[in-house]
This record gives C-alpha cells, sequence and structure tokens, in this order.
C-alpha cells in the first residue's frame, strides 16, 4: 500500500512580497562569499524554518517576525555547556566517536540558540498517525465496498425480477394495448354489423332497470380473498361451500321463498326482503341424509321440502305465529305533524313489525330408487324416479281410502319410449299442465288424470302425454322448458343455447312450433341454460345461462342482456348476477327477478321496467310510453315538446313519479296503470284501490280511509275521459263502472257515477269521441256513451252485442274496438252503432276482425277473419283521433299548415290507419276502410297486404303528427371508477313516412303520395325522409337490377321532382351512396349538366356545387373548369366565401400547380393578397384571395379526397343513410360537398 506525501505551506507566505533578505555577513568573514560555508567543525546546515500555524492570528506582512540570536562562529569560539569542564583527551574521544558526536549535536542543550529543533520526528509521528488512520479506512472501505456490492446484485436481482413481472403485465394487458383495441374495435363493428342482420321476431315489453339490490344469506360472509394452500384456506373452502346457495323457490302469493344451501334452509319475506326463518342441519343429519341439492315448496307456501344427496326428501312446516313479532320498526319524528288515517295505520303496523314465521321438521322420505327429479302442487308430491323409471305421486294428506302415494312406471305409458327417465318438470296451474323432460332430449305436454282413486286404480292411468319437441340432432336436445298461460305457448331450452316456443293449440297435441330464439352470442360465450321463466303476465322470458342472462319478449325481441358487459370489470367487482344465472323466480307481479348465480352465497333482486300496455291495452298507454317500476312510473315527456326535442334521446325527457308511500306500503305490487290521451293524467292500481296523478301539477290523491280502499280491486282496467276515470272494479257483492272526477277527493261519497254489471270486466276501453266499449265475461260487448252535461257526467248504454259461439274463452282478450262508418258516425244513431259497427278483438295474439251482415229474418251475423298473427298490440287511430270538429269538417287540422288545397281537407291521411306491432316489424295499414271492404265475406278477396316498417328497437308508440316511431331500448353501463353496472334507458325513433309513401307509389297512387307527403311537408327533417325513400329503392334496383319495365326507381324520381328539394335531394343521395349506384340513379335523370344549370337558375348554390363531383366522376368538365368559375362568380358576387373557399380547394385538386386557380380569380376579378375577407363584406373592388402557389411536386391529388372522401367502390359501410337521426336542424346538418365525409 503506498502513502500519499503531504507538501506543507506555510501560511505565512505570500507569493506577492519578496522573501526576506538574508543576515548580513561579520565583519571578520569574507564579504566575496555570500553563502556561508559548512564543515565539520560547525556542525550540519540549519534545517528550514518550521511551518508556521496556519491559526496565528497575526499577519507577517503587517507584523514584523521576532529576533533570533545569530548562529556562532570560529572567532566566537563557543561550546556546549557541557564540554565546558572537559579536559582535552575527553574532548578529542568525543571527537572521535560519531555516536557520541551525533548526540552532542542533535541533544537541545547543546545546541546553539539560533539552531531551531528538527521538525523530522514530529513528521515521523505524524507521517505514523496517518498511515494508522489510512489503514483503518482501507479496512472500512474495503467492508463498504463489499456491502455495495451486496446491494448491486440485490438491485440487479430486483430489476430482472421487475423486468419478468413486467412482461407478465405487458402479456396480461395484451388485450387493452392500442392495438389489441383497435382489432376488437374493428371485430365488434363487424359483429354488430352481422348482428343487426339477424331477424329477430318482437316484444320487448320488459326491461332491466338500474342496479340489482343484494342480499346475503350467511351473516359470516367474507369477501373473497386469494390464500395460500393449507389449513386456512380448506376452512375458507369449506365454510365457502356450505353457504352457496343451490335453489330457490317462491310461493304462489309471492309474500314468501325459500332458498338452500348444502346446511341450511331460509325462509325469506319478499316485502321488504329479510330472513324470517332458517333450519340449520347437524352434523348427524347431514351424515344420515346427506348434504341438501334441492328445495321445493307447496304453492300455499305450509310446506318446505328438501331433497338431499342420498335420496331422502326431508319435509318441515311452516307456521306464522301472529302473536309474535319480529323486525319491530322505531320512527322518530323531529317535528309534529298531522297524519292521515293511512298513515297512522301504516305507521302502526311498521312498528308492530312482522308475523314471526316458525319452521319445524315434520317428516323424512325416503325414496329408494333414486330421486330424478321432484316437484311440489297443491295436493301431492310428484317424484320422478330413476331405477325403476317411474313418476310417483305423494298426497300430502291420505285420501278417503287412506292411500297416500301411487305410482306409474314410464315402461307402461303408451306415448313415452321405453327405457328412458324423466330428469326434469315445470308445472303451471292456469293451464292445468305440465312438461317433462326426458334424458333423450325429448320433451312431453302431460296432463293429470281426474277421477276417482278406484277408477284411476283400474285403468292404471295417472297422466297422459303428448310428444311435441323430439330432437333431430345433440344440439336440439331439450334440458329446460317454461309454460307461458297468458299466451299460450311452451318454450323449451336446448342444448345449444337455443329456445324452441311451441304453441299449445289444445290439450290433444295440437302444439305446433312457433318460433326459435337465437342466443345473442355463441354457446362457449353464453354456456348452456340454467334457468328458463316466464313473468307472471306472460310478456317477457328471462333465459339464464351458465355465463349471463338475456331477457327476452313473448315472440322473441331482445330487449336486454348481460353479455354486452365487460367481463373483466364485472369478475373485478364482483357481480356475479352479469356472469351467470344458476336459477331465478320472478317477484311483485314481475316488477323484480330473484338471481343466483355459480358457486355464491348472495342473492340479487334486479328490477324490471314494464309497459303499461302489459297491464292495460288501451289506446292512450299505446299512443303515450308509460313505463311502470317498482315503486312508480316514468312518463316520457317529449310528446308535448317541439318537433325536434321530441327525438331527442336525453335522459331528463323521462319524469319519475314515486307513488305514495302510503299506497304502495299496503298494496302493492303495481297491476295496472293508464295515463290520459292528453298525458295530464296518470291512475294507477295494485292489489286493492287505485291512485290518480296530475302530471302538470305534481299531485297525488288517495283514499284516506283504508277500508273504502280495500273495498274493491280494478278487475278490467281504467280509462280517462278528459279529467274522469272510468275504472271497472269488483267489489264483494257486485261489478260495477265508477267514474271518478280529478277534481275531487277519492272516498266513496265523491264518486261521479256508478253503473253495475253483471258479470265481472274483461277488457275496457274509449272508441271515438264519445264511447265506451265494456267486454264482460258473459261474451258480451256492451255500448255506452259518455254523456257529459252541467249538472253530471253519466254513462248511457244504448246497445250490445253477444258473441256467444265467436269468441269461446272470453279471458283470452286483451283488447277490443270497433270502427263505424262514416255515414254512422256522423249522423247516425248510437243505438244503431252495433248494427253497423266491425269489431277488433285481440285474443291471445290474433287481431280478429268481426264484420256484421244483415240476415233476411232482420238478424244481425258477424264474420269472423283473423287479419294478423303474433300481434302484440295494436292501434286504431280513430280512437285517440277525434274524427268530427265540425259539421263540415271530418277530420281535424292537417300537421301541415298548407290549408288551400280543398282536396287536402277531404283526404283523411292516416287518421284512418290501422297499426299493429306482429313481432317482426310494425306494419300499417294506411285505411282501415280498405281493409274492411277487402274483408267482406262477400266479396272473398284477400286484404292487400300492410306496409311493413322494421326497427331495430323495440316500437313503444307512434307519433303521428311528426311521422315518427317511437322506441325505447336499455344500455348496460359499466365504469371503473364505480363498482356497479347499471342499465338505463335510450329513446330511438325512426322516420315511417318513407315505407308508407312507397307502399303508394308501388301501387301506382302518385295523388295519396303526394296528398300524404303535403301533410307532413312542414316537418324540418321531411327532405330527410324523401332522401331516405331514394336510397332504399336505390340499393334494391343496384342489388337486383330490374328489367326497364319493372324498374321502380323512375317512379320515384318522378314524386320526387314534385317537390322544391328535389335537387338536392339528389345530390344527397349522391354523396352518401358509392360511386357504382350512381350509374343507376343518373340512367333516369337528366345529364348532370342540366342539373347543375337548374341549380344555378334557381340560386341553389351549394346543390350545384354538390354536381361538380358528379361532372368531375363522370368526366364531362371539357374545359378548364368552366363551370366552378362560374359558380365561383355566383358564389362571389353573394359574399359565400365559404363556398369560394371550397371551390378553391376543388380547383387546387384539378391542378396543384395552382394556374386553373389564379386563371379563375383573375377571371372573376379577385386579386391574390390577404389570406381571408372579411364576412359580410359587400364590397367587391377590394377583394382579396390567397392564392396557393405551387410545392414543385409532380403528384397528382386526387380530387375525390379533397371535394369528398366517399369510396368509389365497394364499401364496407352501408350504402344508405341511417333513417333515425337527425340532427338538431332538423336534417343532417350543414352539408359540405367538397370536405371528407365521415362515413
Amino acid at each position: 500500500m503506498s502513502l500519499s506525501t503531504a507538501t506543507y505551506t506555510p501560511t505565512s507566505f505570500s507569493p506577492g512580497l519578496a522573501p526576506p533578505p538574508p543576515p548580513k555577513p561579520s565583519r571578520t568573514q569574507n564579504t566575496s562569499n555570500s553563502t556561508p560555508q559548512f564543515t565539520a567543525n560547525n556542525g550540519p546546515p540549519l534545517p528550514p524554518p518550521p511551518p508556521i500555524d496556519e491559526s496565528s492570528s497575526y499577519d507577517s506582512r503587517s507584523q514584523p517576525p521576532p529576533s533570533q540570536p545569530l548562529p556562532p562562529t570560529l572567532e566566537d569560539q563557543w561550546l556546549p555547556s557541557t564540554l565546558l569542564d572537559k579536559s582535552t583527551s575527553n574532548l578529542q574521544h568525543l571527537a572521535s566517536s560519531p555516536a557520541l558526536l551525533k548526540s552532542l549535536v542533535q541533544s537541545p542543550e547543546s545546541t546553539h540558540p539560533s539552531i531551531l529543533p528538527s521538525p523530522i520526528p514530529t513528521h515521523l509521528a505524524h507521517l505514523s498517525n496517518t498511515a494508522t488512520n489510512l489503514s483503518s479506512q482501507h479496512a472500512l472501505l474495503l467492508s463498504l465496498r463489499s456491502q455495495t456490492q451486496n446491494h448491486l446484485l440485490h438491485l440487479h436481482a430486483l430489476e430482472r425480477q421487475w423486468r419478468t413481472r413486467q412482461s407478465t403485465l405487458d402479456d396480461a394487458l395484451a388485450p387493452w394495448a392500442p392495438k389489441a383495441l383497435y382489432t376488437r374495435l374493428v371485430h365488434a363493428s363487424t359483429e354488430a354489423e352481422q348482428t343487426s342482420t339477424i331477424p329477430f321476431t318482437t316484444q320487448a315489453m320488459y326491461w332491466p332497470l338500474g342496479a340489482p339490490r343484494i342480499y346475503s344469506s350467511s351473516s359470516s360472509r367474507k369477501k373473497r380473498k386469494e390464500y395460500t394452500e393449507g389449513e386456512d384456506d380448506e376452512e375458507e373452502t369449506n365454510g365457502k361451500d356450505a353457504n352457496i346457495l343451490l335453489g330457490l323457490r317462491v310461493s304462489r302469493s309471492g309474500h314468501l321463498f325459500a332458498t338452500i344451501s348444502a346446511t341450511t334452509l331460509t325462509i325469506w319475506q319478499t316485502s321488504p326482503i329479510v330472513v324470517l326463518a332458517s333450519v340449520i342441519r347437524s352434523p348427524q343429519s347431514l351424515s344420515n341424509y346427506g348434504p341438501n341439492v334441492a328445495v321445493l315448496l307447496r304453492p300455499d307456501s305450509s310446506i318446505v321440502v328438501v331433497q338431499t344427496m342420498l335420496r331422502f326428501l326431508v319435509t318441515y312446516t311452516i307456521n306464522t305465529d301472529p302473536n309474535s313479532r319480529v323486525y319491530q320498526q322505531h320512527r322518530v319524528y323531529e317535528h309534529a305533524h298531522r297524519q292521515s288515517i293511512t298513515e297512522r295505520s301504516i305507521a302502526e303496523e311498521e312498528r308492530a313489525g312482522f308475523p314471526e314465521v316458525n319452521v319445524r321438521f315434520r317428516m323424512v322420505i325416503k325414496i329408494d330408487a333414486g330421486i330424478g327429479k321432484a316437484l311440489a302442487l297443491d295436493d301431492e308430491l310428484v317424484v320422478a324416479t330413476e331405477k325403476p323409471a317411474a313418476v310417483q305421486c305423494i298426497r300430502w294428506t291420505p285420501d278417503n281410502t287412506r292411500k297416500q302415494t301411487s305410482t306409474e312406471l314410464l315402461s307402461r305409458m303408451p306415448w313415452m319410449p321405453k327405457k328412458t327417465s324423466v330428469v326434469d318438470m315445470i308445472y303451471d296451474r292456469a293451464l292445468s299442465l305440465a312438461i317433462w323432460i326426458t334424458g333423450d332430449g325429448s320433451a312431453y305436454a302431460i296432463q293429470r288424470l281426474s277421477g276417482s282413486p278406484k277408477e284411476l286404480d283400474a285403468t292404471n292411468r295417472l297422466f297422459r302425454g303428448y310428444g311435441f319437441h323430439t330432437p333431430t340432432e345433440r344440439d336440439d336436445t331439450a334440458t329446460r322448458a317454461a309454460i307461458n298461460a297468458r299466451f299460450s305457448l311452451l318454450a323449451v331450452g336446448c342444448a345449444s343455447g337455443e329456445v324452441h316456443v311451441y304453441t299449445a293449440r289444445d290439450y290433444v297435441g295440437s302444439i305446433p312450433l312457433s318460433h326459435k330464439l337465437q342466443p345473442p352470442e355463441s354457446l362457449s360465450t353464453t354456456g348452456s341454460i340454467t334457468f328458463l321463466s316466464y313473468s307472471p303476465d306472460g310478456y317477457c322470458l328471462f333465459v339464464g345461462y351458465k355465463r349471463g342472462w338475456v331477457v327476452w319478449s313473448v315472440y322473441g325481441k331482445h330487449g336486454g342482456s348481460s353479455f354486452t358487459s365487460d367481463r373483466v370489470i364485472s369478475e373485478a367487482n364482483e357481480e356475479g348476477w352479469l356472469n351467470g344465472v344458476s336459477d331465478g323466480s320472478w317477484l311483485n307481479g314481475g316488477s323484480n327477478i330473484l338471481l343466483t348465480s355459480h358457486d355464491d352465497d348472495r342473492i340479487w333482486v334486479l328490477e324490471m321496467a314494464r309497459s303499461a300496455v302489459t297491464g292495460c291495452l288501451n289506446a292512450a298507454n299505446v299512443s303515450r310510453t308509460l313505463l311502470l317500476t317498482t315503486s312508480g312510473f316514468m312518463v316520457y315527456r317529449g310528446y308535448d315538446l317541439p318537433t325536434l326535442t321530441s327525438i331527442s334521446s336525453d335522459s331528463s325527457l323521462w319524469q319519475q313519479v314515486q307513488i305514495p308511500s302510503t299506497y304502495l306500503t299496503s298494496q302493492q305490487p303495481l297491476r295496472c296503470a293508464v295515463t290520459s290521451a292528453d298525458g295530464r293524467y296518470v291512475a294507477v292500481a295494485g292489489r286493492r284501490g287505485l291512485a290518480h296523478y296530475s302530471v302538470s301539477s305534481g299531485r297525488w290523491k288517495t283514499f284516506d280511509d283504508p277500508v273504502a280502499e280495500n273495498a274493491f280491486i280494478i278487475r278490467g282496467g281504467m280509462c280517462w275521459y278528459q279529467h274522469i276515470l272510468v275504472a271497472a272494479v269488483e267489489t264483494s257483492e257486485h261489478h260495477e263502472l265508477r267514474l271518478y272526477s280529478r277534481e275531487l277527493g277519492l272516498d266513496d261519497t265523491s264518486m261521479v257515477y256508478t253503473e253495475r254489471l253483471p258479470a265481472p270486466t274483461v277488457v275496457i276501453s274509449l272508441s271515438g269521441q264519445d264511447s265506451l266499449l265494456v267486454y264482460t265475461y258473459e261474451n258480451i260487448l256492451y255500448h255506452f256513451v259518455v254523456n257529459v252535461s252541467s249538472a253530471a257526467v253519466t254513462l248511457v248504454q244504448v246497445g250490445q252485442i253477444a258473441l256467444h259461439g265467436i269468441v269461446r274463452a272470453p279471458a283470452r282478450v286483451r283488447a277490443v274496438s270497433w270502427i263505424l262508418p262514416e255515414h254512422q258516425l256522423r249522423n247516425g244513431d248510437p243505438s244503431q252503432d252495433v248494427a253497423h259497427a266491425s269489431v277488433l278483438f285481440l285474443v291471445d295474439a290474433k287481431l280478429v276482425l268481426l264484420q256484421a251482415s244483415t240476415h233476411e229474418d232482420a238478424g244481425l251475423k258477424y264474420d269472423m277473419r283473423v287479419i294478423a298473427n303474433n300481434v302484440e298490440y295494436f292501434d286504431l287511430m280513430r280512437d285517440h283521433l277525434p274524427l268530427l270538429n265540425s259539421p263540415d269538417q271530418s277530420l281535424p287540422e292537417s300537421p301541415s299548415p298548407d290549408s288551400h288545397d280543398d282536396t287536402f281537407h277531404a283526404d283523411r291521411g292516416l287518421t284512418d290507419s290501422l297499426w299493429f306491432y306482429d313481432g317482426n316489424n310494425m306494419q300499417c295499414w294506411a285505411n282501415i276502410e280498405d281493409l274492411l271492404e277487402a274483408a267482406s265475406m262477400e266479396m272473398g278477396s284477400d286484404s292487400s297486404p300492410p306496409v311493413r316498417i322494421t326497427t331495430d328497437f323495440y316500437p313503444s308508440s307512434v307519433i303521428l303528427d311528426r311521422g315518427l316511431i317511437l322506441g325505447v331500448e336499455p344500455n348496460l353501463v359499466q365504469r371503473r371508477d364505480v363498482q356497479f353496472a347499471y342499465f338505463r334507458f335510450a329513446v330511438r325513433t325512426q322516420l315511417f313516412l318513407p315505407s308508407i309513401l312507397r307502399r303508394h307509389l308501388s301501387l301506382s297512387d302518385s295523388p295519396a303520395a303526394l296528398r300524404l307527403s303535403r301533410r307532413y311537408q312542414e316537418l324540418p327533417y321531411f327532405s330527410h325522409a324523401l332522401e331516405i325513400l331514394l336510397h332504399q329503392v336505390l340499393d334494391d334496383e343496384v342489388d337486383k337490377a330490374p328489367s326497364s319495365e319493372d324498374a321502380f326507381l323512375p317512379s320515384v324520381l318522378s314524386f320526387l321532382s314534385s317537390f322544391p328539394d328535389y335537387l338536392d335531394i339528389l345530390v344527397q343521395c349522391t354523396r352518401k351512396t358509392e360511386v357504382r349506384s350512381w350509374q343507376t340513379l343518373f340512367a333516369y335523370l337528366p345529364p348532370p349538366q342540366e342539373l347543375f344549370e337548374a341549380s344555378l337558375q334557381k340560386g341553389l348554390l351549394k346543390t350545384a356545387g354538390g354536381y361538380l363531383l358528379v361532372l368531375h366522376t363522370f368526366q364531362e368538365l371539357e374545359t378548364s373548369s368552366e363551370q366552378c368559375v362560374r359558380l365561383l362568380q355566383r358564389a362571389k358576387e353573394a359574399n359565400d366565401w365559404d363556398l369560394c373557399k371550397e371551390l378553391a380547394r376543388f380547383l387546387m385538386a384539378l391542378d396543384q400547380s395552382g394556374d386553373t386557380l389564379r386563371q379563375a380569380l383573375r377571371r372573376i376579378d379577385i386579386r391574390s393578397g390577404p389570406e381571408f375577407v372579411p364576412n359580410g363584406s359587400s364590397s367587391t373592388e377590394d377583394i382579396w384571395l390567397r392564392t396557393p402557389q405551387p410545392n414543385g411536386s409532380g403528384t397528382q391529388k386526387n380530387v375525390n379526397s379533397v371535394i369528398d372522401s366517399s369510396p368509389s367502390g365497394a364499401s364496407n359501410s352501408s350504402r344508405s343513410p341511417r333513417n333515425s337521426v337527425i340532427s338538431e336542424e332538423g336534417t343532417e346538418g350543414s352539408e359540405d360537398y367538397f370536405s371528407p365525409r365521415s362515413e
């Protein structure tokens, strides 16, 4: 190890000062020798002066050094004091001894005062200390170096780990990388286009709403975490598996439901949802009978049955103790306030709580043959055994013969194949029909034979069945089934994920296939069907899959799905209701649905919004969208707003109204609701009583007396006649029609009028101006006239029609209306209306027309004809558009203000139209009189088909005066900043004018098309409707070119030429279609040059600019853009500088050198100068327009890329515009014919 040497520099030394002079020599010294001579006698040379301490407080430059004695000379004969008394011999001996001499010289006592002590020992000591310090520092440095190396190695290891994890993270996030997201976007767009082309059969009157409420069946539930393997993990897994819900069942009344896990049976209350009782089986019971597998609940909720794994059925009785209460609530009121009788009674009930429920063990039934499936009915427990394959009926109580069980082998059933077993069973009490699914995937419609026990024992027949679903391939194997009693439909879920829906026409095996429901995704995405159930009213089918769920309408309209969710987000938020369904059940009349997921102990309660048409189908509910929720309703207010506002999808147009808790608490769920024709009033009815609401004032009116409220129920529906509510009610003694005024309170004394009926009411509806139709269970249609006077409002019966033998099942009638001839409607006697009316009935899903004819014996005969099938609802415009405004006019004012044409007033337009939704399309007969004439049995001719209007959403209403079909669709919203997903509504619109105009033109009825167009030509989007008409016809003829004689496009172009926007419609069509379609279009049009000239003559400069692209595409720009120069001159004269700028771009696209543009600017006296012209400048003398200079590039730019970016070849996008998107200005926005297009 090398030691560094230190250089000591005296601090008193200053480079700016000269050193002190040497001492002067003595007188005896030779002055010629300035350097002193040293010999052995006078000792060694003088050492250097000692270093001056840096901390000295004085400055050598300002204070002289202290005086030093001069060194001795030979003349001085100086000797050390120790040698003065020595002899000569001693001195000689000292001089001859180098060691003594050295000691003498180096001794401080024998040194002359002028010679300072030597610093060498001090330096040596200092160097020794420094070396010692350096050695210790070296050892410390080696230690630190070793530690640093270890830290560095550790950091390298951490870096490698980080790079590994970063690589893993990158791989995990690869699906969300920009490239992958773009790929997914393209794939999603392609899939969306493919999905939009799939024909769905329709109806979606149920929509999921909001976020579900979550309830846990286990109080010790913990949040899922990742655990390492070990005992804790095993215990956690066992506890988790014990709490997983395996099934649930709801009682018929809907007040209770039961859930089952491997060890626990839980009884719940539905309103509110709380646990009332639970049974936890002991370890010994689990060992003897096995863990729980499924739960069954007797419909009256008196007995619950638990199926175990070891072939046992453990039964329990459910008893309600009215004297014991649970969940007693105590309200604390900060301020005293007045309470009505209903409020006080509700508060008392809340303080009292709920009756206590006791679950007691009843008995254990062992099924030695094995349990394939069990079903709990009112009188018996039906068990399908495995070995042998049979069906065993176990009565809850023994019959008269004290026999409690009866069995029938499947092998002895003649309609059942041999060697099969039943794997699933469901039963519907309303139809008295069951569906059995066998092991081979077949489905059978089963009826329980009735009769005395002796008769059944004699025949050994307990069931009668008919096979209606036989799989032809493995994908058609039946796995689940559901029954829709309201529409007589049987749904069968297949292994492929499809749902086959059959129509049960009778009980003797006539069950044809109605339609099929295709899953929204492939089987690998959806998984198998795990749950299948219709809503209580039959309007909705909920299909649960292993990895999601879908809401279908009764005839197949897709109303909502969880497959649109982001599965990564839903799994991170533990939203099992989106990732799969294991079981479920409807609650509260269809306003909620209970859902359970796989491997989860939670219950999700999803709210469903349903259309008011499901409970009360009348003209007002169809014309105005009204949605019922669990605790209120939603009204769409866009009908009363300006035209463009009503077609907005803004959620603020939905008004949400909360039903008073005083009524909702005691009367939920809501059974029906009805709105008035003008949308001012809404009435709702629950289990009993009713309440009504004013939309404008926001005030409710309810019964103050709960006795009066509970004294009747609504049976047959309600309807509004102005401010009078007409309600068909049923009391304990009578069936009545009651009239309530909105201006009065609700009580027995405030009824305006009461009309007693001999039978319960099926349906009521208003028709025309003042006619009230009442159809009863006696199969009689009553005709009342609403008589309004200054004193009172009464009902006057003026006729009735007996429909015996025509309508076989009055309870299956859903709506009724009728059509009167115009002469009878104007001047006829109301009592004779029944003799002239044609009655419309909606029976199940069939629209039936009854036409009256007179016999020779002066009797009336009604001829029945089914005019449409799979009808969800219909809307007769005569029912809510009065035809008699004055004696001289049979129609109200037209939506178009053109009132100078007499034929326009005489034309009915669409006010005589009949609309219905058939499951695939919205269909319309423009004139109901034509339908009646064609449907006449005397003529024997088929009626002309209605106009079909296809929509990709569910149409909820027709806005006749605005030419729109309005619909609702649900959207699932998932956000990363919240931990739950929710559904919200979106409003969709579509124009119906193009389809109806096309029908008139196809029938060569151009005058009817013109008259209809004049009614709507003042709408801001009327030109857009005509453009859609042209697009549809052009696309059809481009795809399938007809012969010149059969071409329909010339008729459409001739019709469009009648409107002032004709030229603009044509150029709009060219901008939004492929170039290959232009040849077909302009084959029936004048040359583009003539259209350009016509646009200039009419001053349509923008439209003329659009034809420049057509001229360039057809290569008709023969000169140096002469047309463009002319148009540029006209634009300059009109001070349209935006158009000038676009035309300049067009000329630059033709010639990038800029010569053509400069030449054109010189011709119109626009000089090159400033870059802009002030807006609104009226002077053309000092106008400057900056001319682009050539960039020297020889590349020719494509004109289409500057003027219009529309593709010249095949395009992936649709050639037609989206007719449901309209801008705020009423059209597709301000058109720019020269800028690149977004589509």
